[in-house]
C-alpha cells in the first residue's frame, strides 16, 4: 500500500457540456473523481486527495488535500463548465498544492482529466514534465473526448515525466459505458489494486475479498464472519478428535494398565470392589491404600494362590511413586494376609 497525496485536476471547460459520455463529460468526471478518491483512501488510510479545476477564469483549488469524502463531493457539486483549459497552469498549481501536504513521506501524484483541445505548445509541456520528474511528482493523464487531437502532446508529456513507470496516459473513447468503469480497469487505478482497483465497479471486485465482503466497507461484519469461521473450524476439529478417540478406545473397562494416572483414592475403590462407593476424603493416600488392601483381603483365600493379592500388587506397581517391593509395602501386605487368615481360623473354630 502506497502512502500518497493526489491532486485531481478537472477539465471544466465549455467542452464538458457535450453528452457523448454518460450523462455528460462534466458529470462523468465527477463520477470518476469519486472512484479515484475511494481507491486511494482504501489503499492506505492516511492517503489524501485534493480537487481543482483548470478552466473558467483560471486554475482554482476547490479543496486541499483531505481524507473527507464530504469535502470532495461538495467541491464536485460546485463545479460548473466555462471557458478554456490551461493545462500548464493547472499542473503548476497542483504541484504547489502537493508541496503543502501534511506528511512529507507521502508520494506526490497529479491526475489530470483532459477532455478539450490542449492549446499549450509541446515544448512547454516537455519542460514542465522534466521539472516534475526532478521533483518526484508522478502525473497520470485521462484523455477523453478530444483524444486524437491531443494525443501527440500528451504522449510527449507523459514520456518525459515518467520515472519507473509511475506515470500513465489513458485514452477513453466515447460510448454508453461509464468513464469511471473504464478508469478502474486502467493502470491508474488497477495498479496494486487488482483488476478493479478494490472498488466495486464493472469488475465485480467483491468476489476478490474473503467472504465476498470488503473489510474497508464493513470491518465489523468481516471480523464477525472471520471469528465465526474460526469457531466452527475449532468445533469440527474437536468433534473429529473425540470421534477418533472413541473409535480407538472402544468400551474397555478400567484395568491395572489403565490406572497409571488415576488418583490413589480411585484405585482404592477399584481394589475394594463394588461394595465401596466412596473413600473417606479425610484419609491420606497411604491410609486409603491400606484400607483398600484390608477390604480386598477380607475373603478367605490361600496365600500361595491369592489372585486378589496379585491384583493388588499389579495395582500398586501402576501407581506413581509407589514401589510394590518396598519392605514397608510388603510388610503391610503380609500383615493383611495374616489377619485375614486368623479371622478365617476363628470363624472355623466357632
Amino acid at each position: 500500500m502506497t502512502l500518497e497525496a493526489t491532486v485531481v485536476i478537472l477539465d471544466n471547460s465549455d467542452w464538458m457540456r457535450n453528452g457523448d459520455y454518460t450523462p455528460s463529460r462534466l458529470e462523468a468526471q465527477a463520477d470518476a473523481v469519486n472512484a479515484v478518491f475511494q481507491v486511494k483512501t482504501r489503499s492506505h488510510p492516511e492517503n489524501t486527495v485534493g480537487i481543482m479545476t483548470m478552466a473558467g477564469k483560471g486554475p482554482e483549488v476547490l479543496t486541499t488535500l483531505t481524507g473527507d469524502i464530504g469535502k470532495i463531493l461538495n467541491a464536485l457539486h460546485r463545479t460548473t463548465a466555462s471557458g478554456k483549459v490551461d493545462l500548464l497552469a493547472g499542473i503548476g498549481v497542483a504541484q504547489l498544492v502537493l508541496k503543502h501536504r501534511r506528511d512529507r513521506n507521502q508520494r506526490q501524484r497529479v491526475i489530470a482529466f483532459v477532455g478539450s483541445p490542449v492549446t499549450d505548445d509541446e515544448a512547454s509541456l516537455v519542460r514542465l514534465a522534466k521539472k516534475l520528474k526532478k521533483n518526484n511528482v508522478a502525473v497520470d493523464i485521462v484523455s477523453f473526448g478530444e483524444d486524437i487531437q491531443n494525443r501527440g502532446k500528451l504522449e510527449s508529456f507523459v514520456n518525459n515525466v515518467n520515472s519507473g513507470d509511475n506515470s500513465h496516459l489513458v485514452s477513453i473513447p466515447p460510448g454508453p459505458h461509464l468513464l469511471s468503469d473504464l478508469l478502474h480497469a486502467s493502470p491508474i487505478l488497477s495498479s496494486g489494486e487488482g483488476p478493479s482497483g478494490g472498488f466495486g465497479g464493472s469488475g465485480g471486485a467483491g468476489n476478490d475479498f474473503e467472504f465476498g465482503i470488503d473489510p474497508s466497507m464493513d470491518p465489523e461484519l468481516a471480523m464477525a464472519l472471520r471469528i465465526s469461521l474460526e469457531e466452527e473450524q475449532a468445533r469440527q476439529a474437536a468433534a473429529a478428535a473425540a470421534a477418533a478417540a472413541t473409535a480407538a478406545g472402544g468400551d474397555h473397562s478400567t484395568t491395572a494398565a489403565d490406572t497409571t494416572n488415576i488418583p490413589a483414592a480411585e484405585v482404592a475403590v477399584v481394589c475394594a470392589g463394588p461394595e465401596v462407593t466412596m473413600m473417606d476424603e479425610e484419609l491420606t493416600e497411604e491410609e486409603q491404600i491400606a484400607r483398600a488392601i484390608e477390604m480386598s483381603l477380607q475373603q478367605p483365600q490361600a496365600e500361595a494362590s491369592d489372585p486378589t493379592a496379585d491384583f493388588v500388587s499389579n495395582i500398586l506397581s501402576g501407581l506413581p511413586n509407589v514401589d510394590p517391593n518396598d519392605p514397608q509395602v510388603q510388610e503391610a501386605l503380609s500383615k493383611a494376609r495374616e489377619e485375614g487368615n486368623d479371622g478365617d481360623k476363628k470363624e472355623g473354630e466357632h
